[in-house]
């Protein structure tokens, strides 16, 4: 498949909000917007296509996906939950994320957690899974060409895009799937160390 590198370049898949990029003081939800749209906007699919919204936002504050804000401000702390937030909703439905970020929420709220150096630790494991993506890629590619070739279609070139998108659709469900399965975990964990708490509490 021609240009494969040159796509994978252009889905700037390094390009993350780090902790330098956000500012030391509180934004507006507009300033909120223009941080988003500036480090993303160059890996929008088209131009009609928004990074974030007023409305994205509204959504993730009433799915209560991360903690209130105060005078109408969004704290450092909330750029990173919803830069989080950014990530997953590419995986994950609204309650998902809701699930997968409680505890996180939870910690944060109560002083008793580290949230920069948990964002710090996940960018670097992003860093290594766009690695892996690229390795991955092109092993998929190779695979597809090889397939492809031994059918000795005259539409070979559409037809290695074609079987690439589908193999790629199914890595791509394969991993949502055990995230999902996580998230489950989560809840039942969650439920789990509930139900303990009420019969402590009974007793």
């Amino acid at each position: 498949m021609e240009n494969l590198q040159q796509m994978i370049i252009d889905l700037e898949l390094h390009n993350q909000i780090t902790l330098e990029d956000m500012p030391q003081i509180d934004l507006y939800m507009d300033q909120v917007i223009q941080l988003f749209e500036n480090q993303f906007g160059g890996s929008k699919r088209n131009e009609d296509e928004k990074v974030l919204t007023k409305t994205m936002i509204n959504n993730y504050a009433k799915g209560k996906l991360f903690f209130p804000i105060k005078n109408k401000k969004y704290s450092k702390d909330h750029l990173i939950l919803i830069s989080l937030i950014y990530q997953l909703k590419g995986a994950l439905s609204i309650n998902d994320i809701k699930d997968t970020l409680l505890l996180i929420n939870e910690k944060t709220l109560a002083s008793d957690f580290a949230l920069e150096h948990f964002y710090e630790s996940y960018l670097q494991i992003v860093k290594k899974n766009v690695e892996r993506f690229n390795e991955n890629v092109s092993v998929i590619s190779s695979d597809v060409k090889k397939e492809i070739e031994e059918m000795k279609d005259l539409d070979q070139d559409r037809l290695e895009k074609i079987m690439m998108i589908s193999s790629l659709s199914n890595m791509s469900n394969f991993y949502r799937r055990a995230a999902e399965k996580l998230v489950d975990e989560l809840g039942a964990n969650k439920e789990l160390k509930e139900k303990k708490k009420n019969q402590s509490d009974k007793q």
